[in-house]
Formats: structure tokens, C-alpha cells, sequence
């Protein structure tokens, strides 16, 4: 199955497995292979769609693994989920990894740089996959020191504007294409609000758009009290209700059964005549 083929039926959870020891929600919490597969196949009971399954944090501030070591970390797990028929996107900025997730089986590549690594956009034309663009200003290591915009909302625009239109010029349909805003990759926390309330403006782009607002810290520079990234989940569901009423067809989640129940909610309010 194509992730192209169920966007738009309804909106789609996409289920967090990250397989490292240092992500900012749940770092080295499932660093095993068999630890992360079990984790997966929990979130698809709890209703995930897609699973997301990334072997390198792209936290601020985060240092760079080897391709090496992160093709070690995420091919096991894509192998295990795969043979449970798991719908599989991999979350990597790097082509090398691409190319290994890709030939493993994977469905769709989910890419915080937007394929601008030398030769992603090659290897991703040369299969049939999905691929989210995602917008971010930086690198991970320096994206928060000083972001800087004239027009957040503009800027991103024009930048996944582009990209879309580079993807299409290599032979990327644009029926495999999804794009991401970026909330929290080189935003200050008015970015962040900005772009989530218009988000409804990236639709002109013709494209489904992710979001990944999950647990972020932006919540807990909105309530200090949730300074743990588990005591975000009120305004993470807070960022789902609305991105939904705005058109948003996937949700990228750490708390699925949550986000799940809450969506499921909005669309019974939606169809009370």
C-alpha cells in the first residue's frame, strides 16, 4: 500500500519510534531493536496509520550520528515492523539512509531538510514512495539560536513552494508529496503560533500537509508548569483540534491513542445535523 492512497480518507496518526538514546520526549527509551518493534506494534493498536521511525535526533542542539550507525539503529526495526505489514516512513535527512530504508521497504521518507541533502531528491525519484518536505531554518545543532523571518508564514511558504517545485522538476509526482511547517525547527514561540494559525494558508500549496507539534517545548514556554515534555499532551491534543479544523491530514504523535480519540471526537461533532 501507498501512504498517497489512504491521505484524505480521513485523518491519519502517525506513531513516533524513535530508536535513540537521545531524543528530547523519549530518548533511549526504546534504543533496542526489539524494545522499539513492540513499541510500534503498540501504537498501531492504539490506531497509528503510519509509523514514523527516525535513528537520529534532530532535538535542538542535537550532535549528528554517523550514517553508519544510524542505518544500525532504524533497519532492524524497519524489517520487524514491515513483516507485521506496519505502513513505514522513515525519518531521516540523510540519502545514504534514504537509499538503505528505501530498498528495506519502507513507504515514505519523512526529511526535516526538505531533500536538500546531495543526491535525496535522485533517490526518491527513483521509487515510488512518499515524501514529507519539511521546512526548517538551521541545522539542528544551531537551529534556536536566532531564528529569523521577515514573514514566518511567507517565508516557509515560499521556501516549500520551492521545494516542491524542485521535487516535481526531478520526477517526483506531486501526488507523493506531503509538506511540514516545521513547528519548532528555528521558530520562536510567536513562529510557532503564527504558523499554526495559518496553516490553512499552505493548502494553496496543493499538497497534504503533517504536523508535528508533539510534546514540544513551545507548550512549555506557553505553561511553565509543563516542563517535562510528558506533561505537554493538553496542548499538543490543543494543536491537533486545531490544525484538523484547518485541513490538516496528518498528525505526527507521540501520545496516538490520545490524539486518536481526540479526532475521532471532532469528527462525531462534525457530523451531528
Amino acid at each position: 500500500m501507498h501512504v498517497k492512497e489512504i491521505i484524505g480518507k480521513s485523518p491519519l496518526v502517525m506513531g513516533v519510534v524513535n530508536v535513540t538514546p537521545d531524543s528530547f520526549s523519549d530518548g533511549g527509551q526504546y534504543f533496542n531493536s526489539d524494545e522499539a518493534i513492540e513499541h510500534g506494534l503498540q501504537l498501531i493498536k492504539e490506531g497509528a496509520n503510519i509509523l514514523d521511525i527516525g535513528g537520529e535526533s534532530t532535538r535542538p542542539n542535537a550532535e549528528p550520528v554517523s550514517i553508519e550507525e544510524e542505518i544500525n539503529r532504524i533497519l532492524p526495526v524497519i524489517e520487524g515492523l514491515l513483516k507485521h505489514k506496519a505502513l513505514i516512513s522513515v525519518d531521516t535527512r540523510h540519502t545514504e539512509v534514504m537509499k538503505v530504508a528505501i530498498e528495506a521497504g519502507c513507504h515514505m521518507i519523512n526529511d526535516v531538510s526538505a531533500l536538500r541533502d546531495h543526491g535525496a531528491i535522485g533517490v526518491v525519484a527513483n521509487s515510488d514512495i512518499s515524501v514529507c518536505l519539511m521546512h526548517m531554518q538551521g541545522a539542528p545543532k544551531n537551529m534556536q539560536e536566532s531564528p529569523n523571518y521577515n514573514n514566518v508564514v511567507e517565508d516557509v511558504y515560499s521556501f516549500l513552494e520551492q521545494r516542491i517545485n524542485e521535487c516535481i522538476s526531478a520526477g517526483i509526482t506531486k501526488d507523493r508529496l506531503i509538506v511540514d511547517v516545521g513547528i519548532g525547527f528555528g521558530k520562536t514561540l510567536e513562529h510557532n503560533l503564527l504558523l499554526l494559525k495559518n496553516l490553512g494558508r499552505f493548502a494553496e500549496l496543493g499538497v497534504p500537509q503533517l504536523l508535528g507539534t508533539s510534546r514540544k517545548s513551545f507548550i512549555g514556554k506557553i505553561d511553565e508548569v509543563a516542563k517535562s515534555p510528558k506533561d505537554r499532551m493538553g496542548g499538543s491534543l490543543a494543536t491537533v483540534i486545531e490544525a484538523y479544523k484547518q485541513g490538516i491530514q496528518i498528525f505526527r504523535v507521540h501520545d496516538v491513542k490520545e490524539t486518536k480519540q481526540a479526532l475521532l471526537t471532532c469528527q462525531a461533532i462534525e457530523k451531528v445535523a
